[in-house]
């Protein structure tokens, strides 16, 4: 969020090949021993071989039972009935949250790892709770968002009922609900109803635009050059993946328009309003994106 605040304008090329990045250790990056070139369209920024050894020694992937860290419980709201349970270390704080471009959140409880993890499962199998939601959900409940005392409202509701819950782990120590809003962090008053999406990346396209404010890994994006429509004047609003530039060399961009593929506009209602194309020149038209 610090790096690319407000107003910040980018302007940049995708360059050479995307390749993948590795396995994270010890806090760094070791670079990938396959040289493996990925998929410009993915938010996968590892080969399936780096994946798998990442995965041999992860939370995520029930992997990593021993480890001695405290974890807590989270109830994270993402717009009305998109709620979800996660678990992350305490050490953390919110920046998971933070991570997943949570609207709100509450924690539920804190404890050992996989006490923690029974929790989150008690959650999914007696309430139907998910752990996750997609990426099209949450970008399209952000434009039309209920105020923030209705948000802790339904978040305090699930709140109490998981706690009552029986079968709760005697590890796990509840926590008193407080409802936390991430409003004026991700600048959601920022984000119009209408937004709309911008494709992968391929070697030379380039993306040039103003900042509006960053969710998560979305960044939002007042588009140079018009919104991609028949007569491309104006200007378009869209939301980027960041986690599609991992793996790329970016440089700077020659151009002054965006030249990545559109997706059509998504209101706040979740209703496409048509497949949109490129945005400037030499921008073609771009099949489903995520």
């Amino acid at each position: 969020m610090s790096m690319l605040p407000a107003g910040k304008v980018l302007a940049f090329a995708a360059q050479g090949e995307r390749r993948c990045l590795g396995v994270r250790r010890a806090g760094r990056w070791i670079v990938c021993p396959y040289g493996a070139v990925l998929d410009g369209a993915g938010a996968k920024d590892q080969c399936a071989r780096c994946a798998r050894l990442d995965r041999s020694r992860s939370v995520a992937a029930d992997t990593m039972a021993d480890d001695p860290r405290p974890y807590g419980v989270y109830l994270a709201y993402f717009g009305p009935g998109l709620l979800k349970v996660g678990i992350t270390a305490v050490e953390r704080g919110p920046a998971r949250l933070v991570e997943q471009g949570a609207v709100a959140y509450a924690w539920l409880g804190r404890g050992p790892l996989m006490a923690a993890r029974r929790a989150e499962a008690l959650l999914g199998s007696a309430l139907a709770v998910p752990d996750r939601f997609a990426k099209a959900a949450k970008r399209a409940a952000r434009g039309a968002l209920p105020p923030v005392a209705d948000r802790f409202a339904e978040l305090a509701q699930l709140h109490r009922t998981a706690q009552e819950l029986a079968g709760w782990p005697e590890t796990l120590q509840p926590v008193e609900f407080a409802g936390a809003d991430h409003t004026e962090l991700f600048g959601l008053d920022r984000i119009p109803g209408e937004v709309a999406e911008l494709g992968g990346m391929a070697s030379g396209a380039e993306i040039v635009g103003e900042v509006l404010t960053g969710v998560g890994a979305d960044v939002y994006l007042r588009l140079a050059g018009g919104g991609g429509g028949d007569d491309g004047g104006g200007e378009a609003v869209a939301v980027m993946d960041a986690r599609l530039l991992s793996g790329w060399v970016l440089g700077a961009a020659v151009g002054r328009v965006t030249t990545v593929p559109v997706r059509g506009v998504v209101t706040g209602a979740g209703e496409r309003k048509g497949e949109g194309r490129g945005v400037g020149e030499g921008a073609g038209e771009q099949e489903g994106l995520f």
